[in-house]
């Protein structure tokens, strides 16, 4: 999956590898609003039969764009060729971390590819295409039979929360994440049991780790500076667990004074006081995710905050007997809302087909394809990830990190959150809360100020008519 993630795409992150800023939503839908190319162009259909739900015409070419970050793309090339030999074409496929600078030219000209993996920290707008009707409803692949089973539809077998997810302010689904990220703070068990550490459950049991931790020359966390956004992979959530579901809804609704309620003010407090304890890594703040993944896989820091794709992620420098682990999320204690055992977690990886593709059919079988077991078997062995299929882990055997995430999301069982404003407000999350959560974290502001100014940037975003806004339903 992507790290650097709208939400991995965290997000993001459904989640990302590539380096580039995320552009603003306002020049992703002025990119895709503009006029040119041919929006006439013929649209491939076949017949419609049990073999063929989607109405796929054979022969029709099918070009395929996709993010080839932390998960790679030799999962997609898996499924493309079996979409070659059942429909007589070669999809022609493009794998790359530049998503948005070689897609957005792509759909202002009315020219989109038809299917595509919309990941990395160069993504294209994906709130902002659905509301530009720029991309195509998927409820035909909701309502298609599943290739394992067609007395089952596809919606009947994806996991809770993956057809919202894919949603933007209406009953329509315009991306399906395909795969399923727990979130957490991940560590390594053979380290904490030769330390002798327990995993905390409240913030102050993580502050006793920390100074555990400094005196044996080891920081309590590392994060990465460059993109200090996947701090709130922890801290987002951690306003849910101590406030509630309602906290963090009230936070990606934008509603007036979501931030400045208890709930919040104490996790804010929790990372002050983190910073000033000077238990993060020093010079974390210039790190990539890639550089704080090393030091943390070479024993310098205990915790990172991270996504389940961690483990393919930083499997270059993550030693064998790592015995990699995530642990749900550290709140006040008692009093909180959501008790400890409560994860971040969500479906990620989005992928989308273009409305004004030539191929929308083609688009949508592809994912059909996907979702298949033997697809979902050789993603979840190869990519070391969750899928949104119900069950599709079962039987397999998981390696320690996919293990523990999958442990940690059952015995969650209905206290999962998802903090939305990652991918509903990606420029606000990323950009300008991310900098003030990077002044926090190196102690150039306190928890009062990052509030009143992440409150500000709420107001802003929210007054900002550029900006499509979304709300639970």
């Amino acid at each position: 999956m992507g790290s650097e993630i709208n939400r991995r795409d965290a997000l993001k992150r459904a989640m990302a590898v590539g380096l580039v800023a995320i552009p603003s939503a306002s020049v992703l839908t002025a990119c895709a609003t503009s006029s040119g190319g041919d929006k006439n162009k013929p649209v491939a259909t076949g017949t419609k039969s049990a073999a063929n739900p989607l109405g796929v015409k054979n022969g029709a070419p099918l070009e395929a764009f996709v993010f080839k970050g932390g998960f790679g793309d030799d999962y997609i090339k898996s499924a493309e060729a079996v979409y070659n030999s059942t429909y007589g074409t070669t999809v022609k496929h493009t794998g790359t971390q530049a998503i948005g600078p070689k897609l957005q030219p792509r759909f202002a000209n009315n020219t989109p590819p038809d299917f595509m993996d919309n990941s990395g920290a160069d993504n294209l707008d994906t709130a902002a295409l659905a509301k530009e009707g720029k991309l195509l409803d998927l409820t035909p692949l909701l309502n298609a039979p599943t290739i394992d089973d067609p007395s089952k539809k596809v919606s009947d077998v994806l996991i809770a929360g993956t057809v919202q997810q894919g949603q933007f302010g209406s009953q329509a689904m315009y991306a399906l994440n395909y795969a399923f990220t727990v979130y957490g703070s991940w560590y390594s068990n053979k380290l904490f049991k030769e330390k002798g550490w327990t995993y905390p459950q409240t913030f102050d049991e993580a502050i006793a780790l920390g100074a555990k931790a400094k005196a044996a020359g080891i920081a309590l966390f590392t994060y990465p500076g460059k993109y200090p956004y996947y701090v709130h992979f922890d801290m987002f959530a951690q306003f849910g667990k101590v406030g509630g579901k309602d906290v963090l809804n009230a936070i990606d609704d934008l509603e007036d004074g979501a931030l400045q309620v208890d709930a919040v003010k104490q996790v804010v407090q929790y990372y002050e006081e983190l910073a000033a304890k000077k238990l993060f890594l020093a010079g974390s703040e210039g790190k990539t995710h890639i550089q704080m993944q090393t030091d943390w896989t070479k024993y310098k820091a205990a915790l990172v905050a991270d996504g389940s794709w961690v483990e393919n992620e930083a499997a270059p420098t993550m030693p064998k007997d790592f015995d990699l682990a995530v642990g749900p999320l550290v709140g006040g204690g008692p009093s909180d809302k959501l008790p400890f055992g409560t994860v971040y977690a969500a479906a990620g990886e989005p992928f989308i087909v273009a409305a004004n593709g030539k191929n929308p059919a083609g688009g949508m079988e592809l994912l059909r394809i996907m979702l298949s077991k033997k697809q979902t078997d050789n993603f979840t062995n190869t990519i070391k990830s969750l899928t949104c299929v119900q069950g599709a882990a079962d039987g397999l055997t998981l390696t320690p990190g996919l293990a523990s995430a999958s442990a940690a999301l059952k015995a969650a069982g209905d206290n999962v959150l998802n903090a939305r404003i990652q991918d509903w407000y990606v420029k606000l999350n990323n950009e300008t809360i991310g900098n003030l959560t990077a002044q926090l974290l190196t102690g150039q502001i306190n928890a009062a100020k990052w509030i009143e100014q992440a409150q500000k940037a709420c107001d802003a975003t929210k007054k900002d008519s550029s900006v499509p806004k979304f709300k639970h339903v």
